[in-house]
């Protein structure tokens, strides 16, 4: 397979036999060996688990059994995900001495259940605290298209592993950005899923109420075909649904008829009083109403009252530094949101 092969290309190309899970396995580890030092995207490699995982998926094959949509895809996880035997580090220094993990995540234990193949844990921001994917315990993350550049962050040896063909799939995490930051200045696509989707049980968390975790790959039907393996109650996670999944692959070839977008037009981001800024927004706003045609509903949203909502959310989890905003003043945009 070539190194930027799709998740879904290696899927199809393993099942039937026309390459197999360890040749597919033995690339990726030649790959990571060759270019990570340049990209500085893993911390861990773990190349004796993607062999015996790999060997294990081809053992199947050879006794004629299906394998899963995934099977034989190498992929990796920002480091705040338990990797069993590994130290969950979330980019920080003290947790290099905290013990191994004991078992995975659920999410890496399902992604392996369809078949998929993780090769280590991936460089980060410390605590995810970060949007440049840099870090001073491990150096930065390096972008692909040009390494004098940041990947964008916190999840940075997502997004750089990624768009540097070492894997054609990775995990990372998403709390104000961390997955859609990554891909973008890497040229990727990246889901932060909706919040409870997808279980974050044994991840380190950032903020509980906010953290989402989610795939990065080089395309829509990658990220969906991982996206489909991950969902699925888990009790582990007080805060995961309990709904069935709801596979997207079906719906890819779908169109985006019926699609509905918000957009906020008042003031503020998209308004008037922001040097600019916000003219180019209403073009943009005016270029994807033509692009999506008549098939899309365009709903306008009061943005004094998201904005006074968001406010009172913020303040009710203690996330406002000292002197940002008053009790008192949180309603003033709009005198039907009280806040208590």
């Amino acid at each position: 397979m070539e190194a930027f092969s799709t998740a879904a290309e290696i899927a199809e190309a393993v099942s039937p036999g026309r390459t197999s899970a360890i040749a597919v396995t033995e690339a990726a580890i030649a790959r990571i060996e060759k270019h990570d030092g340049a990209l500085n995207a893993f911390t861990t490699v773990t190349k004796e688990r993607a062999r015996a995982k790999a060997r294990a998926v081809d053992a199947v094959r050879a006794a004629g059994q299906p394998l899963g949509p995934l099977a034989g895809v190498p992929f990796a996880v920002k480091n705040l995900f338990d990797v069993a035997g590994v130290p969950t580090l979330s980019g920080s220094k003290i947790n290099r001495d905290r013990a191994p993990a004991s078992s995975d995540s659920p999410l890496i234990e399902r992604l392996e259940a369809a078949g998929a193949i993780l090769l280590g844990a991936l460089n980060m921001g410390e605590y995810a605290y970060d949007f440049t994917g840099e870090n001073v315990h491990d150096g930065p993350s390096r972008n692909p298209h040009d390494t004098g550049r940041m990947t964008g962050g916190s999840s940075g040896g997502s997004g750089g592993s990624v768009a540097g063909g070492l894997v054609p799939l990775s995990l990372g995490s998403d709390t104000n950005g961390s997955i859609r930051v990554p891909s973008s200045f890497c040229g990727l696509f990246g889901l932060k899923p909706t919040y409870g989707r997808l279980t974050r049980a044994r991840t380190f968390p950032f903020v509980a109420s906010l953290d989402h975790l989610g795939p990065l790959a080089r395309s829509t039907r990658d990220l969906a075909l991982a996206y489909d393996a991950m969902q699925g109650p888990d009790a582990e996670d007080p805060v995961c649904t309990t709904r069935a999944p709801e596979p997207a692959v079906p719906t890819l070839g779908s169109g985006i008829g019926g699609l509905r977008i918000a957009w906020g037009e008042r003031r503020g981001a998209f308004g008037t009083r922001d040097g600019g800024q916000g003219s180019r927004c209403q073009r943009a706003h005016r270029d994807t109403r033509s692009c999506a045609g008549a098939g899309c509903g365009f709903h306008h949203h009061d943005q004094r009252r998201c904005r006074a909502a968001s406010r009172s959310f913020a303040h009710a989890r203690g996330r406002f530094r000292p002197g940002d905003a008053r009790p008192a003043d949180l309603g003033r945009d709009d005198p039907g949101v009280s806040c208590y």
